[in-house]
């Protein structure tokens, strides 16, 4: 049986000063390992021409060193390596720093991959330090690449690799957490599936059927948990029941405007909530100006007259002053009272204002 718990200390290549890294980034167990999914991507699938290269841009070119490697000292400590490549369209010259191993590995005439930045200085063509491959191996090259969000002193090459190997550790044994009929229903990959393309999709088609999937699940969990919150609350938290009997269409019908088709909706089904005993749980949203304020206005009403008091809370002191002028204008004419508290009232007024609200004096 798949055991994700398993320390990623058993994962192959991860020795002692390995775990102290990856523990550093959230990571100790094999379920950590292969759900700790990439920021980005760079696509160093397909070859351009050098040619075709733009200032700037990213590529991956193949080409034929046309030169040896040449090594340069610059300054004490530093040694520049140089080549020069060609692809049948163009030259790219190519350099390194303090890498000494590249005049190992690149021989005159033969053919690599290279993947990195452009330059182009006086029609000249650069790229500087980019990560390389010989033709017949595709390490870094070839194919889509995951870039990692952190990885302290972890190389991106190396945590690639400790990654691939935990997933080839459990190849094919991902337990599915979502019933077939869902997965059919909306189109979804199997897990194991997706957790593999999500780290090493083998084209973008790929990767967007596994990012629908993990976020599909995510957002499924997500839900499920806030409903099961709201069944517990439903079950065991008793909300205020406002009364019936105030009716909020005595405001709507004597309002010196119309109400929108929307806001006439909105205001039913917030009216049967607050007539229930049950907490209420609603966002309002709405374009600025669309009428949010007379809602809320309008619900106070109901509130109030049903013997509740009612705090609205602004995130700044002029828009408070704003709907304090809003909710005085409709509700005063119906003897409700509406005061205003904010930082820049004195210690008496404000004292003044919370013994009335307190005795529920005008």
């Amino acid at each position: 049986m798949l055991n994700l718990g398993k320390d990623v200390k058993f994962i192959k290549g991860v020795g002692p000063n390995r775990v102290v890294l990856l523990n550093k980034l959230g990571i100790y167990t094999l379920g950590d390992l292969i759900t700790y999914y990439p920021r980005e991507y760079e696509d160093r699938s397909k070859p351009r021409t050098i040619a075709q290269a733009i200032n700037g841009e990213e590529i991956l070119i193949k080409a034929i060193a046309i030169s040896r490697v040449l090594e340069l000292r610059v300054r004490k400590n530093m040694c520049m390596y140089k080549v020069t490549v060609n692809d049948g369209t163009a030259n790219c010259y190519i350099t390194w720093f303090n890498q000494s191993y590249v005049k190992n590995i690149i021989k005159l005439g033969g053919t690599y991959y290279f993947y990195g930045k452009i330059s182009i200085k006086n029609g000249k063509i650069e790229m500087s330090s980019p990560v390389f491959d010989m033709e017949e191996k595709h390490k870094n090259t070839g194919k889509i690449i995951p870039i990692y969000p952190s990885t302290f002193q972890l190389s991106q090459n190396t945590l690639r690799q400790i990654i691939e190997n935990g997933l080839q550790s459990i190849e094919g044994d991902i337990e599915e957490t979502m019933p077939e009929y869902l997965l059919k229903e909306y189109g979804l990959i199997n897990l194991d599936k997706a957790i593999t393309q999500i780290h090493f999709p083998e084209n973008f088609e790929n990767y967007n059927s596994a990012r629908k999937r993990l976020v599909f699940e995510e957002l499924l969990t997500m839900q499920m948990g806030l409903l099961g919150l709201k069944n517990k609350n439903d079950n065991e938290k008793l909300g205020v029941k406002l009364n019936s009997d105030v009716k909020i269409s005595d405001v709507i019908d004597n309002l010196p405007f119309k109400l929108t088709k929307a806001q006439l909706k909105v205001l039913e089904e917030i009216d049967e909530d607050l007539e229930k005993n049950l907490p209420m749980n609603r966002l309002l949203q709405g374009d600025v100006g669309s009428g949010k304020t007379i809602i809320s206005i309008i619900c106070a009403y109901k509130a109030v007259k049903s013997g509740y008091q009612v705090a609205i809370m602004a995130p700044t002191s002029i828009l408070a002053i704003q709907h304090l002028e809003s909710f005085r204008e409709i509700l005063e004419k119906y003897g409700i009272k509406c005061e205003l508290l904010i930082s820049s009232i004195t210690k008496k007024n404000k004292e003044n204002i919370l013994e009335r609200l307190a005795n529920r004096r005008n």
